[in-house]
């Protein structure tokens, strides 16, 4: 993690962009209080994912049936309506 101060920023900002692109976090801070971070943005999926993958996958029937009691409770759900 690089910290620099908006004036250096401004001054520098090409050589900050590059080591974001090298994947540092860039931090600007104002009067050496952090205010922002640059980073860079997370790659796009090497390949797209095809049109119709879920092909054949079908929902169950029951899917929006309500869940059964011991399993709310498991997710602290409480059995009684509030």
């Amino acid at each position: 993690m690089i910290k620099v101060n908006i004036a250096e920023a401004k001054a520098r900002l090409s050589t900050y962009l590059d080591s974001v692109e090298q994947g540092q976090t860039v931090v600007l801070c104002r009067r050496n209080v952090p205010i922002a971070e640059i980073r860079a943005l997370p790659k796009p999926p090497a390949e797209e994912r095809p049109v119709g993958i879920d092909r054949g996958m079908r929902v169950p029937d029951g899917f929006f049936e309500p869940l059964p009691d011991e399993i709310l409770r498991a997710f602290g759900v409480d059995d009684e309506p509030s």
